[in-house]
């Protein structure tokens, strides 16, 4: 099998089920007899562009993501805690585990007023290429939070 077909694989079952953790999908992927390391598993997930949400209950779970139009698309308001502007720079607060998929949604959207991203577990430092830019930006994200 190759990557598309088990991304395709992947994306099915996230559709069919709710689940919250890579060991989960692992095993659902198992029973149709497809063996995957977790390393190709997080690379997978990270390529698809899964978002987790929280269900009712605040269990967390992985779903499939729509491409954005803006920063500003319900997607990231959903995600951002916080927001706090260093010059050009912003930096947006998650809970654990999303930053990362926030900077995938928004690095494959190609916005010219942003230069790039970068990720650790719950925050997320979006490098804008002015200071008047990063300033609309912050107010933004702070008004819909």
């Amino acid at each position: 099998m190759n990557k598309i077909e088990r991304q395709n694989q992947i994306k099915r079952i996230i559709q069919s089920e709710h689940i919250g953790t890579q060991e989960e999908i692992k095993n659902f992927l198992s029973k149709e007899g497809i063996r995957v390391t977790q390393a190709t598993l997080s690379r997978d997930l990270r390529e698809i562009g899964l978002l987790k949400l929280r269900n009712e209950e605040g269990k967390l779970y992985y779903s499939l993501s729509e491409p954005m139009a803006s920063p500003f698309s319900p997607d990231v308001r959903y995600y951002v805690l916080k927001v706090d502007r260093a010059g050009f720079m912003l930096v947006l607060h998650t809970n654990l585990g999303e930053a990362d998929v926030l900077a995938n949604l928004i690095d494959n959207d190609d916005i010219d007023e942003i230069i790039g991203t970068v990720a650790g577990a719950d925050t997320l430092l979006v490098i804008c290429r002015n200071e008047e830019i990063a300033e609309r930006f912050e107010k933004d994200l702070v008004l819909s939070i």
